[in-house]
């Protein structure tokens, strides 16, 4: 867990992406946290594993590191799991062979 230098207040700390991995494994077949995504607000590219995810809201929300603005997220619950991908313009994920 990473918490600003700043001197931010605690709930502002955050994980990498890669504590997407887990909870993103129960939609998806291949590892989301491999993959590149663009910031639909910035532009900026950057592997999933390098967004800030912060944990403290009912669910995961992941933010790009440029801009801080909110490319996922992620609610778990009971017998739904909701994914909002509209921060992202595409995802780009690496092939074996291609």
């Amino acid at each position: 867990m990473t918490i600003p230098a700043d001197g931010s207040p605690a709930e502002y700390a955050y994980m990498d992406g890669n504590a997407l991995a887990g909870p993103l494994s129960e939609v998806f077949a291949v590892d989301v946290t491999t993959a590149t995504s663009r910031c639909a607000h910035c532009g900026r590219t950057e592997p999933v594993a390098a967004l800030r995810v912060y944990a403290h809201a009912p669910g995961l929300v992941a933010r790009c590191e440029g801009c801080d603005e909110v490319v996922l997220r992620m609610v778990r619950g009971t017998q739904t799991l909701w994914l909002d991908l509209r921060g992202a313009v595409a995802l780009a994920f690496p092939m074996d062979g291609a």
